[in-house]
């Protein structure tokens, strides 16, 4: 009998969360259920989750920024049902298809004439190791030199660049010649770059955890000190590449030409894994450099073909429906919605970003009412703050986000850039609410503990001990 996935979702609705328990990640039930997270949602539309209850929740996580275009776009999920009625000659492997022509043809054309070249592969992770092994086989150099606080993924070689030291534990040693350089310090990467034996600088036009920015001049700066030194510019786009900020790729807004380019996320409509990397023909002839290394660096579903459909329909999409420039023109709503509330509440110290990448920063207030309830929240766990403002976001105004990073009063917004002022209306009269409450003695903690003390004893006994709040990629 053929699999029903309609059946499969009737009958096992509600079980997800023992499925997980007894066969996948056993804490991420135990943290849902405490945050009281724990929904069976049954579809997505655009910006929007529904549950089984038909609750709404606006979803300002976005898959980690995968749904650029929202939940069930019409034309990725046309082209893709047109690809599978086809049946088109997947991953024939012994052949050059015409649609990884095609979609590297188009990326290399929204991006600097530099760029001529793509590699295809599945994830952001991967295409992070793929840039590593290409810049070592040009430079014939072993260093890898990466920025504090940076965030390349979580396979081996692109945790040893990351710069958050959680992530590390447990599971070394990693990668050896790799050197670590405060971010947005230009001398410090001069110093680094000069020692000589240097294969690449990897770099987040803005950082992931935190939404951390740099000026243009430092990043100008550092591709400067990258040639001199004889080593490649690696941009991590992929978070922030494909219109995210309110450009193709957010390093157009410094003026830099990047050696090679990771992309992924948003690439894929939200639908099938792909990632790439982008790279300057030369550096690509170093790796492949003869026909008995025509496979020298490869991966089974790099090419497939329902992962170049679903990149080239998506950006058919972002061509027909003007995505890049609406997440541009989204980030003056956003500052115009936010910026009473930096100046109305003292907690809120920051509302940064680009486009539709953006963070509302909190810090320690400064009149002593405040600093009490503050610094209780802080003993609980360092950055709690940010967390007792997430979960009413979620219960009292059902939209679905998360703090930015482990030990940071940070949250990041992350919506679809198809998200439009209507969206950005209803969030930012949400946090108004929150913060009024977070202003106003310590309702907001209680609010907070409580439904974590509620979730934590629907929990089975045996999980009911203290766990850690996870962030955001």
């Amino acid at each position: 009998m053929p699999f029903d996935v309609a059946d499969a979702f009737r009958e096992n609705s509600g079980k997800q969360f023992a499925l997980h328990a007894a066969h996948l990640n056993p804490q991420l039930p135990r943290v849902l259920k405490t945050l009281g997270f724990d929904r069976t949602y049954v579809r997505g539309e655009g910006p929007w989750l529904i549950d089984d209850r038909g609750e709404r929740y606006l979803d300002l996580l976005s898959g980690f920024g995968v749904f650029a275009l929202g939940r069930g776009h019409p034309g990725v999920k046309v082209a893709l049902h047109q690809a599978i009625d086809l049946d088109l000659p997947s991953m024939v492997q012994i052949d050059c298809a015409v649609l990884p022509g095609l979609l590297a043809e188009e990326l290399c054309r929204r991006s600097h004439p530099g760029i001529s070249r793509v590699y295809f592969c599945n994830s952001g992770a991967e295409a992070v190791e793929s840039s590593i092994k290409f810049a070592r086989a040009f430079t014939k150099k072993p260093r890898i030199v990466y920025l504090s606080h940076s965030y390349h993924g979580l396979t081996l070689g692109a945790l040893s660049v990351n710069g958050g030291g959680g992530f590390k534990e447990g599971f070394g040693p990693l990668l050896a010649d790799v050197e670590e350089v405060p971010f947005g310090d230009l001398v410090a990467l001069e110093v680094a770059l000069g020692r000589g034996d240097v294969a690449a600088f990897i770099a987040e036009p803005i950082q992931g955890k935190g939404v951390y920015e740099a000026p243009p001049e430092y990043w100008r700066g550092a591709e400067r000190a990258c040639r001199e030194a004889g080593a490649l510019f690696i941009m991590d786009e992929v978070q922030t590449g494909i219109g995210r900020t309110g450009t193709f790729w957010c390093h157009e807004q410094f003026g830099v030409a990047p050696d090679l380019i990771c992309a992924s996320k948003a690439l894929s409509g939200g639908y099938v894994p792909v990632a790439a990397v982008l790279s300057r023909d030369d550096v690509f002839r170093a790796v492949y450099s003869s026909m008995e290394r025509a496979l020298v660096h490869s991966t089974t579903f790099k090419q497939n073909q329902l992962a170049m459909v679903a990149g080239l329909a998506t950006l058919a999409a972002f061509d027909d429906e003007g995505v890049v420039e609406h997440a541009r023109a989204m980030e003056g709503v956003w500052r115009d919605r936010f910026a009473p509330l930096v100046e109305k509440y003292e907690m809120v110290s920051d509302f940064r970003g680009k486009g539709q990448m953006l963070a509302i920063e909190f810090g320690p207030p400064s009149s002593p009412r405040l600093k009490r309830w503050w610094w209780a929240a802080e003993r609980i766990r360092p950055a709690f703050f940010a967390q007792t403002v997430v979960l009413p976001l979620f219960h009292r105004h059902r939209i679905l986000t998360q703090v930015a990073a482990d030990n940071v009063n940070i949250i990041k917004f992350l919506p679809p850039l198809t998200m439009g002022a209507e969206e950005i209306d209803l969030v930012a009269a949400a946090f108004d609410d929150v913060l009024a409450d977070a202003h106003h003695g310590g309702a907001l903690l209680r609010e907070t503990m409580t439904a974590m003390a509620r979730g934590a004893a629907r929990r089975p006994a045996r999980h009911r001990t203290p766990s850690q709040v996870p962030s955001a990629r």
